[in-house]
Formats: structure tokens, C-alpha cells, sequence
């Protein structure tokens, strides 16, 4: 969305907020500020939790998170529409705050950054297990990715679908009936292309994939 506005040098006024542990963990610091850069009227506001010494140099920087207060002093107009990004907890305290502001829910757009959270009916809760390789033999075929959990690995036949492969990985999954027929288990299909190992009963929409009966015909990334 940056990357458009710039682009087209749009001349709306633009809030770019942004929060993070400290100057090592700002992605894309660079690159946001020259977009910035390029809008006659944006401005930028960034806020660190866990803050260093060595952080002092960045320019604006404000220590701690976002603020009910420190968003009435950025002067956000009731007007404004509001995209946030970031873990369930940030947007519901932010959204909570432009609220207050003034502005409508109508206005107020979420995207949530990490995995949903798994729905496995029948299967004993357990431990949550940081997400890695499958076990057993590397495989030959294309490289699988899944994006929010940072792992690529290469699919192997021995895994019955890709539903099968993000469970051997410890993956957070979604699903129910396992034979296309629910659509629980629909994810974002990123990038590359499936075949369907079982015709689901409905092709989800362009753009997704059911995981539970697919299996990759070239390197693929998963929004999982």
C-alpha cells in the first residue's frame, strides 16, 4: 500500500506507525522511510519497546507501545481510515484507541500477522511446538513454504496432502473433514500452483488452496 502511494505521489495525508522491540527488529526501516520520503504529506512515527543505547541515533523514535495518548498527539483526524497489521493483541489494543478517537468501525481495517489459531477436532490438546523440518527423509520435490511460520522445506510423496506435511512440521492447522468437502482448511495460496489428490466437492476461490487433499505441482508458499 506504501509502495502505491508513493508511486502515485499521493497527496492525502498519511499516519505510518509502526512498533517494534528495539532498531534490529524494524523491518523494512530503510525502505518505509524513503517511500515516506517521496509523500508530500506523511508522517512517521515510531515507537520501541525494549529500546538501547545503540537505538538513540534513530531519528523520532519514542519509546514504549502506541498510546491512546500519543495518538490523540499525532492529530489522527476521526475521518481517517486505519489499516493495522500485527499480532491479535496490538490491533485490538490500537483499534480500541482509534475508537476512542472518534473513528467508525467501518474504518478501522485488520490483518492479522501470525498464524491463525488451529482448529484439529479430535485431537487432545497438547504443548504448542515451535514449527520445524518433518522427520525422516528429505525430500525431492518442490520447495514448500510456509510463510508465517518461516519454513520451507522440500515436499515429499510420503505426506498424503499439505495438510499432512504442516502437521508433520508442527505447523498451526485448520481443518475438519479432510476430503475437500468443508473448506476449514482453505489458505492463501501465495505463490506456484496444487493438484487436488481427492476433487474437493467445491473449488475454494482463486487465490486459495484447500490443503487437505492437494499436493504441490511446483514450488508453492502457504499463508501458514
Amino acid at each position: 500500500m506504501l509502495h502505491q502511494l508513493a508511486d502515485t505521489r499521493d497527496r492525502r495525508p498519511v499516519w505510518w506507525i509502526h512498533a517494534a522491540r528495539d532498531r534490529a527488529h524494524h523491518a523494512f526501516a530503510t525502505e518505509t522511510r524513503t517511500l515516506l520520503g517521496r509523500l508530500p504529506d506523511a508522517r512517521e512515527h515510531i515507537h520501541y519497546t525494549a529500546a538501547t543505547a545503540s537505538d538513540k541515533d534513530v531519528p523520532g523514535f519514542v519509546r514504549g507501545r502506541p498510546t491512546a495518548q500519543s495518538l490523540r498527539a499525532m492529530g489522527i483526524p476521526a475521518d481517517a481510515d486505519a489499516y493495522l497489521c500485527g499480532p491479535l493483541a496490538f490491533m485490538d489494543d490500537l483499534g480500541g484507541f482509534l475508537r476512542d478517537h472518534g473513528l467508525p468501525e467501518e474504518r478501522i481495517h485488520t490483518e492479522r500477522f501470525g498464524a491463525l489459531s488451529a482448529i484439529n477436532p479430535g485431537v487432545t490438546a497438547a504443548a504448542a511446538v515451535r514449527p520445524h523440518q518433518p522427520p525422516g527423509l528429505v525430500g525431492t520435490g518442490p520447495l514448500v513454504t510456509f510463510a508465517r511460520s518461516a519454513l520451507s522445506t522440500p515436499w515429499s510423496p510420503a505426506h498424503a496432502s499439505l495438510l499432512d506435511l504442516a502437521e508433520a512440521c508442527d505447523i498451526p492447522t485448520r481443518w475438519s473433514c479432510r476430503t475437500g468437502v468443508c473448506h476449514t482448511c482453505v489458505t492463501q495460496l501465495l505463490t506456484g500452483d496444487v493438484t487436488y489428490t481427492t476433487q474437493p466437492l467445491e473449488l475454494p476461490e482463486t487465490g486459495t488452496v484447500l490443503v487437505c487433499c492437494s499436493a504441490p505441482t511446483d514450488e508453492v508458499v502457504l499463508d501458514l
